[in-house]
């Protein structure tokens, strides 16, 4: 928001010139809804009054589990994420502060059966998606179209890889699980 006041607004950047006044505030710990590469324009409706589309910034369809969402990078470089995301978390860290990410491992932005092929679908849908008795049909817990086949050994060892990339690689400190 333009009250932020901050040179590179909606950036991790962004995030790091507003870490004194968090600190002041008392924070000990900050919490990002999932930070995880997603497809912003995978919303199809469209602003009444100005009859634009409508753009998704929550990030709760992800697409690549284990990249920082580039979106939020002011640099537009292949990779630049990784080293933002980085620098944002040691800010972070330095301030004396946590950061929890929200993860989503019950569903992806792949949707239902008419949505889009994007990773685990073509690799194996009956490993990675749970479906209904007509195998071309997902199951939808989720509300979200699919719901992620967390049971499956295969799936398991990816979210557990996911997780650990994001500790250690990236240095998070925890987790919220939606």
């Amino acid at each position: 928001h333009p009250s932020a006041n901050v040179a590179s607004p909606g950036t991790y950047h962004g995030f790091i010139e507003r870490l004194d006044h968090l600190r002041r505030l008392g924070i000990t710990t900050i919490e990002f809804l999932p930070l995880q590469a997603f497809f912003p324009q995978e919303n199809i409706n469209v602003d009444p009054v100005s009859g634009a589309r409508l753009v998704n910034y929550w990030g709760y369809s992800t697409m690549a589990f284990m990249a920082p969402h580039p979106g939020y990078c002011p640099n537009e470089a292949p990779g630049s994420e990784v080293q933002a995301f980085r620098t944002l978390v040691d800010a972070i860290h330095d301030a004396g502060m946590e950061v929890i990410l929200d993860v989503v491992f019950n569903h992806t932005a792949e949707g239902n059966e008419t949505g889009p092929h994007l990773s685990f679908r073509g690799i194996d849908n009956r490993i990675w998606y749970m479906l209904k008795e007509d195998k071309r049909l997902y199951q939808n817990f989720s509300g979200c179209g699919n719901t992620l086949n967390c049971n499956h050994p295969v799936v398991r060892d990816f979210i557990i890889d996911v997780l650990r990339f994001w500790v250690l690689e990236m240095h998070v400190d925890g987790f919220r699980f939606d």
